[in-house]
């Protein structure tokens, strides 16, 4: 009898649990990416489609806040007969899909740790050219989990943009020269690597490709638009100068302005120097110059110099930032260094910069993906960035970092580089 009561409480319990629940419907538009073999599966708009791969393994982030059970169904429709497998945590549910809307339970599930964890998809067996097209997996649970939605799934699956702000000195500042480093295996394709941002504009480099990279250095025009074509031409960014073989552009749809960039293969591992002038001209206008210098040439490089007209401004909002630019790379982690950062006065005084507050964009600030980090890495004497992938720790907002002094004032032969 004692027995039975047990049972009857243990059952009633389980009621009460899942009556508690609140269903939260994750769709794959936003939460989920082809992370093996992706010409086998596309995700689109309005979900996943063209899943015709059973090597295609398709996988959805979800970050649950505390221990806690939930039940997984997985939504869609199918025109064919399948079998497709949903793997989570470790464990492998093989699903039969009939032809027609479906919402198919797939089980109920201990979740013992704080963090992302992934709901992954691979295609067994199908009678027609697709497996299915899944629209979203409805999650049940009593906290509410952390995933894309009310928000640009174009933006949440690119993840989170991170920054640092470097504290500036009080005097006209002429220069900005930062060292960068990207660590192997962290040059993922889809990344910039943001070394010498200013007020209007920035320089860095980019992993375009998987067989291109750029030296990138773009200066917006003071006319806001989003359409290049639309810049009066007395508001248009004039190039002054252009180094050796840098393509020269324009740019638009975030503000518009003049863009140069150097087709060059940086490595991975290597530390590269950035270097960025902004005078006013004496006239109402002023010059942007910028200079890479490669490491594996041993020199200097211009890259551009640009005026930017009715502006007056020495060297503003002096900062670095770390960026996806492609939605389905949004899945893989990318880090860079910066260290050894100084600015360098109208008047010709080198002072160190040595402070750094870490900020991040709306995706972050509105808790849409939790996977940016910032920080200083004592060991390298560098300050760090860190995003995407669905790491689990997060770095408040306006954290700040303090690197030691490392005195090595830049050996920058200046009329050289006027030459260039």
């Amino acid at each position: 009898m004692k027995k039975l009561s047990f049972v009857i409480i243990l059952y009633l319990s389980t009621l009460i649990l899942f009556s508690q629940n609140a269903a939260y419907e994750v769709n794959l538009s936003g939460n989920a990416y082809v992370t093996s073999f992706q010409q086998g599966a596309s995700v689109t708009e309005s979900g996943l489609k063209k899943w015709i791969s059973d090597k295609s393994v398709i996988e959805t982030f979800v970050y649950f806040h505390k221990p806690q059970t939930i039940t997984i169904s997985i939504k869609g429709k199918s025109k064919n007969e399948s079998v497709i497998e949903v793997i989570f945590r470790k464990k492998r549910f093989k699903t039969s899909v009939t032809s027609g809307d479906f919402e198919i339970p797939i089980g109920t599930f201990q979740i013992r740790n704080v963090g992302y964890e992934p709901i992954k998809l691979q295609g067994i067996s199908k009678t027609g050219n697709e497996f299915a097209q899944i629209e979203s997996f409805v999650i049940q649970t009593n906290e509410k989990p952390t995933y894309v939605h009310d928000f640009s799934d174009y933006w949440g699956r690119r993840g989170p943009s991170v920054h640092f702000r470097y504290t500036m000195p009080k005097e006209n500042i002429e220069w900005f020269y930062n060292e960068i480093s990207v660590p192997k295996e962290n040059d993922v394709t889809g990344s910039y690597y943001m070394a010498n941002g200013f007020g209007e504009g920035y320089f860095g480099i980019q992993c375009n490709s998987e067989t291109e990279r750029r030296v990138l250095f773009s200066v917006w025009s003071p006319f806001d638009t989003q359409d290049p074509k639309l810049i009066p031409d007395s508001l248009k960014i004039k190039l002054l100068r252009r180094g050796e073989g840098v393509h020269i552009g324009e740019f638009g749809n975030e503000g518009s302005g003049g863009q140069s960039f150097l087709r060059y293969s940086w490595e991975a591992g290597k530390t590269y120097k950035f270097l960025t002038q902004v005078k006013p001209d004496g006239k109402g206008n002023t010059i942007y110059t910028s200079y890479f210098y490669a490491t594996d040439e041993n020199r200097w490089r211009l890259i551009a110099s640009f005026l930017r007209p009715q502006t007056n401004v020495f060297y503003t909002r002096a900062h670095s930032f770390l960026e996806n630019f492609i939605p389905e790379q949004g899945y893989l982690t990318r880090k860079v260094l910066f260290g050894n950062q100084w600015f360098r006065t109208s008047s010709g005084e080198w002072i160190e910069a040595v402070e750094s507050v870490f900020t991040y964009d709306e995706t972050a600030r509105k808790q849409i993906r939790l996977d940016y980090q910032g920080g200083y890495d004592k060991q390298k004497n560098r300050f760090y960035l860190q995003n995407c992938g669905f790491f689990n720790k997060s770095t408040p907002y306006e954290s700040k970092f303090i690197r030691k002094k490392g005195n090595n004032t830049p050996k920058v032969d200046f009329s050289e580089l006027g030459k260039l």
